[in-house]
């Protein structure tokens, strides 16, 4: 058997199909700039001013007015203005009336239009020279006059000013043709032909312009990025005053709150048969302070470490709503739940929130109302969870300990971040109601990792 060897034949014009490609992608491109786009508003960029130059202008101008957003239109009307008059002192020959009018606004009119809309200002540009070419014969160079030279080369830089780098590139090119076609289809008068000139000037003007803008665009930039470094910066030195304020706070608190548990934990051995009420007392306060020493150092953990490295220990939810009242019946204050409606899982964050606000409203009560009764009502509703925690007056004989008002806040703080609304007010006996209603989504089933979990301050928590 005769083996025989194929190979493959390259696919035929590939090269010229992706060149075709690419030429039909910048064709594209430049309709959408200098066609469909011809009508597009664009504004001046400001012209960067020194403040010794700026200041005595800025004092004249009413109040409103940017000076650098005002300067190009001034520069850009000052030109006309010139331009104007230069054309009807030197170039409307023997016309008179209206044709003579007529021959002069054709030269500062594009460039007015090209104050607003640039692309249709240039085009503007091509149709004055093309009218002032074919229906007035002036003398001096051709096609273009003196002040139509010099009115094409400048809105050829105000458009370089306001539209991207392909469109500046293919108005000149265009431009560029058609002189050229004027040379070759309009009649020359008496001038001499000066298309070349133009071109070359227009080229060397919008290179200019072209490397002016890139350099003051690369200038801003860095600028901002500065302004963005410092405000980082400011950032992280509240980050690493927060982290220094948080490593004090621990190794005060912690010391004080050890001392509180071992005293606590040793003080019934230090009595000949203590009551029983007594040593529950004592353990109470031991389980307490044990607790806040644990969700301290857990909150510090989560200030000092990276993201990657945050302790991932489970909030508290109302799952572990009992514990917490028993905790509290335990320090001193009686207190009832009642849950109405159909118990369900809620997304972390509302159950977080859920049970700090409880907890809060609670420590409130012991602080504030010592010898009061409390009652914790939950209500789960369609649209999500209703609280409410409400305690009696003051009654025993140990006065209420003053407050510094951030619980409330840390309150508020949790309900508004979920869309909520609480209110906390006093009752006609002299006691004090927290109300909360937290949304939750119909189908919430507490599988929501999206939601954050916020974590406020919330004074007096254990």
């Amino acid at each position: 058997m005769t083996e025989q060897a194929t190979t493959t034949a390259p696919a035929p014009h590939r090269g010229t199909y992706s060149e075709l490609l690419i030429a039909r992608r910048v064709l594209r491109g430049l309709w959408d700039d200098l066609g469909r786009g011809a009508t597009a508003q664009r504004l001046l960029p400001p012209l960067p001013l020194s403040d010794r130059f700026a200041r005595p202008l800025r004092r004249r101008l009413p109040d409103g007015v940017s000076l650098p957003h005002l300067a190009p239109y001034a520069l850009v009307g000052l030109a006309a203005f010139v331009l104007t008059v230069v054309a009807y002192a030197t170039e409307r020959g023997d016309y008179y009336g209206i044709s003579a009018f007529l021959h002069v606004l054709l030269t500062p009119l594009p460039l007015l239009i090209t104050t607003m809309r640039p692309v249709l200002g240039w085009w503007s540009s091509l149709l004055a020279t093309w009218l002032q070419a074919s229906w007035w014969s002036h003398s001096g160079s051709w096609p273009w006059s003196d002040t139509g030279f010099v009115a094409q080369v400048l809105v050829l830089l105000v458009l370089s000013l306001t539209s991207p780098a392909r469109a500046v590139a293919g108005a000149w090119v265009v431009t560029a043709l058609v002189g050229g076609a004027f040379v070759w289809y309009l009649p020359s008068g008496t001038g001499s032909e000066n298309n070349i000139q133009v071109a070359a000037v227009s080229f060397m003007a919008l290179l200019t312009a072209v490397l002016l803008r890139a350099w003051y665009d690369s200038r801003r930039e860095v600028v901002a990025q500065t302004a963005v470094t410092a405000v980082e910066r400011s950032r992280r030195t509240v980050l690493e005053e927060r982290t220094t304020i948080a490593r004090e706070l621990h190794d005060v608190v912690a010391h004080h709150m050890s001392v509180v548990a071992i005293q606590a934990e040793a003080a019934p051995y230090r009595v000949t048969d203590p009551p029983p009420e007594l040593t529950r007392a004592f353990a109470t306060i031991r389980e307490n302070a044990v607790a806040a020493l644990t969700e301290l150092r857990r909150i510090l953990g989560v200030v000092r470490a990276a993201e990657e490295d945050a302790p991932d220990a489970p909030q508290p939810t109302l799952a572990l709503l009992d514990s917490l009242l028993s905790g509290v019946r335990d320090a001193g204050l009686p207190v009832e739940k009642a849950v109405t409606g159909a118990v369900r899982e809620l997304s972390p964050g509302v159950e977080l929130s859920a049970y700090r606000i409880v907890q809060e409203a609670l420590s409130n009560a012991l602080r504030h109302a010592p010898g009061s009764t409390a009652r914790v009502e939950l209500s789960y509703v369609l649209g999500g969870l209703g609280l409410r925690v409400v305690n009696g007056p003051p009654t025993g004989p140990v006065p209420p300990s003053p407050g510094a008002g951030h619980g409330l806040t840390g309150m508020r703080e949790r309900v508004a971040m979920l869309g909520g609304e609480l209110v906390a007010q006093a009752t006609p006996d002299g006691g004090w109601e927290t109300t909360a209603f937290l949304p939750a989504r119909p189908d919430d089933d507490g599988q929501d990792p999206d939601m954050p979990a916020p974590i406020a301050p919330v004074d007096g928590a254990p």
